[in-house]
């Protein structure tokens, strides 16, 4: 399945919108992950944790969202967003979802 952030895919013209879809997921960033953010934060450099996380997030918020084109009968999704946020008490969830439109190209 073709997945992309662009309105149309180059080449391939859109035969049938089939509607909007979504993915959505949410990973709690538990003690540990938040010591050794806050060890990178002290000694400076890229929390590779955190990123671990957001990675994790995204690619399971899309492939909901893939699942979900493909009920419908999709072989491609345009325009996709992703959005990221913290939810929870003191924020230490992370919400990621990702929203596109299904198609037939």
């Amino acid at each position: 399945m073709l997945l992309t952030t662009t309105p149309t895919i180059e080449g391939h013209p859109i035969k049938q919108y089939l509607g909007i879809v979504t993915g959505e997921t949410i990973i709690g960033a538990n003690a540990i992950k938040d010591f050794m953010a806050g060890l990178t934060d002290f000694f400076g450099g890229r929390s590779t944790t955190y990123e671990k996380v957001l990675i994790e997030g995204k690619e399971t918020a899309l492939k909901e969202l893939q699942q979900r084109a493909a009920a419908l009968g999709a072989n491609a999704v345009v325009g996709i967003d992703l959005d990221y946020e913290t939810v929870g008490a003191n924020g230490g969830m992370l919400m990621v979802t990702a929203s596109g439109t299904a198609v037939q190209v």
